[in-house]
């Protein structure tokens, strides 16, 4: 391929820094499913660069995480599979160092044949969000932090995950936290996260060990919403590929092991005023502001009525237990880890909110979508939130649904959400999860077997 095609000369300087004069071999256009799986299409890039227009059919977006289809009645149009037209956006193109070709994906926006935007899309619904913002002058920030295990291979679903083995030969070992030496215990995976990460022109912020035994925490530098949603794409991918690489499995379950803490996705958050730069979370007296309290406030108040969307699956709410690493219920507190909303010590001007509800079972796009849309809600009516809490919040009732079909019933009773995520998404991903949930309570567990086989 020629790289003087116009094509090219949009890609991000990173993707030409790592190409270095060779040819692109292959291209994949990429879009996020409703899990926020990477589905779409792979070609030769003399095809990528000839092509008219691409296109993937409707039903993408109807599949649950287990494949099945749901039918939805209000959809007419569902089974005809009538063609989405993708739309490459060349500033979320990247790298794919992994690949024993050179190849470039490319995340594509989705959108009727007639242009109109495609509101099941994930990327779809997080702009949906940030246009909102945009329409008051405002402009969110995020900084999303990942968690996720590293863990033997797991080739039968029948037995338990476990802890990898690490250099010493030993299997990982739990409670670690901030460990160097049990970071280094999985040198060579994380050093291929690294070159896929600076390959694709990722910045890691940090990365430390956490608490579960083989867990990993990656913290990104904050940014633009759907530049980091992304971003979180993309890593997801490249950590599973490191992993691989290394003969072992990486899971963004929310709670893969039952005697370890979950993974969580947490997003620190804050506004900007788009017209003098400033942080609308500070005043003028560098003391929080009325937008400040009332993001919390909505956020404190809106988060049950989306947390379907921060804990997406039925083991998602396995995470949230009391003194496990994860919030029971949604109090805040000035630096205070026990809450379900933190408020990080920092400057007045990097003041934020950190939410940390979410599991790293989510799909990035909607996540930040919703914990924003909370945010936006809260600072348009001026809800307030409750008094901060000082002391241990794991000593206060839990009071976060402790099941997806609880959470969906709030989810579908909150007409303002539904305004701002979109009514055709809300009502797909509502039929989603429902089914999902149907097809877990058809499996007969571990659990059940040992304790009601013989004694029931």
């Amino acid at each position: 391929m020629n790289t003087n095609d116009s094509w090219m000369d949009q890609l991000p300087d990173a993707f030409h820094r790592w190409l270095d004069g060779r040819n692109v071999d292959d291209v994949e256009c990429v879009i996020a499913d409703i899990a926020g799986t990477s589905r779409g299409k792979a070609m030769p890039a003399r095809k990528f660069a000839r092509a008219d227009a691409m296109y993937l059919p409707t039903s993408i977006f109807y599949q649950t995480i287990t494949g099945e289809y749901v039918d939805l009645t209000d959809m007419p149009d569902q089974w005809t599979e009538s063609d989405l037209v993708l739309t490459p956006d060349f500033s979320a193109a990247t790298a794919v160092p992994w690949s024993a070709d050179v190849t470039l994906q490319v995340v594509h926006d989705v959108s009727y044949q007639d242009g109109t935007p495609v509101g099941m899309s994930p990327r779809n619904v997080l702009k949906r969000v940030v246009n909102a913002y945009a329409e008051k002058g405002w402009q969110p920030v995020v900084a999303p932090e990942l968690e996720f295990y590293l863990t033997k291979p797991n080739i039968d679903p029948d037995l338990p995950i476990e802890p990898p083995i690490g250099r010493t030969g030993r299997q990982g070992i739990a409670r670690q936290a901030y460990s160097m030496s049990a970071v280094e215990e999985y040198g060579p995976v994380i050093d291929d996260i690294y070159d896929f990460a600076e390959a694709q022109g990722f910045e890691i912020d940090t990365i430390i060990q956490e608490g579960g035994a083989g867990q990993i925490e990656i913290n990104l530098q904050h940014g633009d919403p759907v530049q980091l949603a992304d971003q979180v794409f993309f890593y997801k991918r490249l950590i599973r590929e490191a992993a691989l690489r290394n003969n072992c499995f990486a899971t963004f379950m929310a709670k893969p092991m039952e005697e370890q803490p979950g993974s969580a996705m947490h997003i620190h958050q804050s506004v900007i005023d788009t017209r003098d730069g400033s942080n609308l979370f500070n005043d003028e007296h560098d003391q929080p502001s009325s937008h400040f309290y009332g993001f919390l406030g909505g956020q404190q108040a809106l988060i049950p009525d989306v947390l379907c969307m921060f804990a997406p699956y039925v083991n998602s709410y396995r995470r949230f237990r009391r003194d496990d690493s994860a919030p029971i219920n949604l109090e805040w507190g000035t630096d205070n880890r026990t809450t379900g909303i933190r408020v990080p010590v920092s400057s007045p001007g990097s003041r934020r909110v950190e939410n940390r509800v979410v599991g790293m079972d989510c799909n990035p796009y909607l996540a930040i979508a919703a914990s924003l849309a909370c945010g936006l809600i809260g600072m348009t009516r001026n809800l307030q939130p409750r008094d901060a809490v000082k002391g241990d919040a794991y000593s206060l009732p839990h009071d976060i649904p402790r099941d997806l079909l609880r959470a969906l019933e709030l989810f579908s009773a909150n007409p303002e959400v539904e305004a701002l995520l979109g009514k055709d998404f809300c009502m797909l991903y509502r039929a989603i999860k429902h089914q999902e949930s149907e097809a877990f309570l058809q499996v007969i567990s571990p659990w059940e077997r040992e304790h009601l086989l013989l004694n029931v």
